[in-house]
């Protein structure tokens, strides 16, 4: 209709006894509508007709663009057969077997691209969605929607198809023209939606397709490596580099507390000596707290240490108390933040009062002002890098 239009307008601009400059500027012009809207009708038909087509514009602004599914409403999703059965989930489709007449439902909201019988894949309906993907119900008895028709999620788009007495939809979902593995998308077990953000990105005539994590599930995977067995002080568990978030340690007030109350430093890490921890002081009989939740590892006299304690924490540190006048805790007990270990002394090698603290990771010692605030007495803040090697560095 709109060629035909655009024809008859073209031949009755033509029609002029003396043509001018004007005439030929209008036919130029009009060719091109002409030629546009010829190329137009003829992708839309290669769109309904064709279940595999690239998506117009999907990646002109950007090779690559996001899709977050970490909090979609009921009523913007459904599986398509709501009360069905993954029965076979290969790569690139599932099929979800059903019942006779059952109703087959769209994904998500949007615009049907295709919908009739295609050899080998019987009646088909292709829904092309707002957020880029497009999803396949092939199989179909009957086709409910047609080309062009605006569809909401659970929308019935068509009856669900038999073989046999066996009824199934056959399922699949696509970015511009490549199919994607379902399972990337949803739980075929559960129905439900991988709580996630999709990242789709073109690479030549494919698609990429990833995942980024969430802030919440970046939390999680910190809390969970910062949960780990107290039976080994190595917390790299085969790689180069560890991180600790001190953030999420502080986000608890619980969670961590300085080793003495109102204290300072008299000697610092390093230096000339080589010195492998902070000596705070505050005073004789002064008590000491365990930094952090743990495991004592040790307690007793230890060389020049004197009276000494070793604690093992989930963050994957150790922390050492020493020259106390008393220990009180013993080994393989179980300590909270905040608890009362020992009493300030001056055991072992020590000319006055301390306690001489240290932080260790893997084994080796490392300047505990990374993990604490040795003049407000409070825990540092960012999220810290260990090298396996040795070395760390503050990320932020």
């Amino acid at each position: 209709m709109c060629i035909s239009k655009l024809s008859s307008t073209f031949a009755a601009m033509s029609v002029s006894k003396r043509p001018t400059m004007v005439h030929h500027v209008w036919n130029i012009c009009l060719l091109t509508l002409l030629f546009a809207a010829l190329n137009i009708c003829c992708a839309t038909a290669q769109e309904a007709s064709s279940i595999y087509v690239e998506t117009p514009n999907l990646f002109d602004k950007s090779d690559s663009y996001e899709v977050d599914f970490t909090d979609v409403a009921d009523a913007e999703y459904s599986f398509p057969l709501p009360v069905g059965r993954v029965v076979a989930s290969g790569s690139q489709s599932l099929e979800i077997e059903t019942v006779k007449g059952d109703a087959v439902k769209s994904m998500f909201a949007g615009t049907v691209r295709l919908s009739r019988h295609i050899q080998g894949f019987g009646n088909v309906v292709v829904v092309r969605h707002h957020n880029g993907f497009e999803t396949v119900y092939a199989n179909n008895a009957q086709n409910l929607v047609k080309v062009g028709d605006a569809v909401k999620a659970g929308q019935t788009v068509a009856i669900v198809g038999g073989i046999n007495d066996r009824y199934y939809c056959n399922f699949s979902i696509m970015v511009n023209g490549n199919r994607l593995n379902p399972a990337t998308i949803l739980d075929i077990h559960s129905h439900n939606l991988h709580k996630q953000i999709i990242v789709i990105k073109k690479v030549g005539n494919k698609v990429n397709v990833s995942t980024r994590l969430t802030p919440e599930q970046i939390r999680q995977r910190e809390e969970k490596a910062q949960t780990m067995s107290l039976s080994t002080n190595d917390p790299f568990q085969g790689k180069q580099f560890y991180r600790l978030n001190l953030d999420l340690i502080g986000s608890d007030a619980n969670a961590w507390h300085y080793p003495l109350d109102n204290a300072h430093v008299i000697s610092g890490f390093g230096g000339r000596r080589h010195h492998s921890g902070t000596d705070i002081k505050n005073g004789p009989g002064t008590k000491i707290y365990a930094a952090f939740d743990g495991k004592v590892i040790q307690s007793g006299v230890f060389s020049g240490y004197g009276k000494c304690i070793t604690i093992r924490h989930r963050n994957g540190l150790e922390t050492r108390y020493s020259h106390n006048s008393k220990n009180l805790v013993t080994v393989g007990e179980m300590v909270k933040a905040g608890q009362v270990i020992g009493i300030v002394g001056r055991t072992g090698r020590a000319t006055t009062e301390h306690v001489h603290f240290e932080t260790r990771i893997n084994g080796k010692a490392f300047d505990s002002s990374y993990v604490f605030d040795h003049v407000k007495n409070t825990l540092q803040k960012g999220t810290l890098q260990f090298r396996k090697n040795g070395g760390v560095s503050r990320l932020k």
